[in-house]
């Protein structure tokens, strides 16, 4: 399928970019995750038992309400910019009618993701590239020390993993890789998803 019959599928609408720059100049403008790529993901790729999602940097909601409907499991988005978030909560209601539910474990939290307490049941974190490396080491601050408190398998999704990122994650923390998806029709080395994990 394609973007936009997969919009249909779901009925949602998280198509388009954010034009201009983000308030904040640590975080990066909004861009979807395309489908094509959680497809070929999860075709090499799977979660671990009892997942629960965290989409930092959720934007409009796509990726939450995706993994919702092909595995049935909680997911959560934070988002810092409110429109987007706005949009995130319409998405979910507009999925919620499709799916003729009243309740779905879909969640968006309007909040910066370094301020996002993370819950001993959170187990999985998609990432990509929401912010720049300074964030990025605050939330995987709280990611380890909520490994610390509660030890459990946790796994990250990188989506088009920023050098920065790479290396942080390779050389200063005990996490290994456990997947690499070489995105089928790119050229762009960067334009991977890498999934790593850290065994409690």
């Amino acid at each position: 399928m394609n973007e936009a019959q997969f919009e249909r599928l779901l009925n949602i609408n998280t198509a388009g970019f954010q034009h201009g720059f983000p308030k904040l100049t640590q975080y990066h403008r909004y861009e979807p995750t395309p489908y094509e790529g959680l497809e070929q993901l999860f075709e090499q790729y799977e979660l671990p038992e009892k997942a629960r999602v965290i989409d930092i940097g959720c934007g409009k909601g796509r990726v939450p309400i995706y993994m919702h409907y092909r595995f049935h499991i909680p997911t959560s988005g934070i988002e810092m910019d409110q429109k987007f978030f706005f949009e995130a909560a319409n998405n979910r209601e507009l999925y919620l009618e499709k799916a003729k539910k009243k309740h779905l474990p879909i969640t968006f939290l309007h909040m910066l993701a370094e301020k996002y307490e993370i819950n001993a049941r959170d187990n999985v974190f998609f990432f990509f590239n929401p912010f720049s490396i300074h964030i990025f080491r605050q939330v995987m601050s709280n990611i380890l020390y909520s490994y610390e408190q509660y030890p459990r398998e946790i796994h990250l999704i990188m989506y088009y993993p920023a050098y920065e990122y790479m290396a942080y994650l390779e050389y200063e923390t005990a996490f290994e890789r456990l997947v690499e998806v070489k995105l089928a029709n790119e050229k762009n080395e960067n334009e991977r998803i890498v999934v790593f994990t850290l065994n409690g």
